[in-house]
């Protein structure tokens, strides 16, 4: 796979890098959906949810972890925030390497209903 998240971790393409690990890294999203909105991506190529293993469960966990760290470490925890994790077209997804969206900074409002 190559997506444009591998690009960011192999710094071929500059990114507002947050958080790296040997495991993930993590950049400000380039089209924010809130005042905080930072994507969490393992180094680990997984296209989908769908495509993941249960040796590779742990690359979730990973995610979140980092992501309510982040939170921490950036003083917004106690207020809140939201985790997001988009599987293919329907769901959001657009590029096809898993990812989690963290969004906070503001009150976030309540999920909408479905597209039709």
């Amino acid at each position: 796979m190559d997506t444009i998240f591998h690009k960011i971790i192999r710094r071929e393409i500059p990114a507002d890098i947050v958080f790296e690990d040997d495991h993930l890294i993590a950049f400000r999203d380039i089209a924010p959906q809130a005042p905080v909105h930072v994507l969490f991506v393992p180094k680990t190529d997984v296209a989908t949810l769908n495509d993941l293993t249960p040796d590779q469960a742990v690359v979730v966990g990973r995610l979140a972890h980092a992501a309510a760290e982040y939170a921490k470490r950036e003083g917004f925890a106690e207020d809140g925030y939201r985790i997001v994790m988009n599987c293919n077209g329907h769901g959001g997804q657009t590029v096809f390497q898993i990812h989690l969206h963290l969004l906070a900074g503001a009150p976030l409002g309540r999920f909408g209903t479905p597209k039709a």
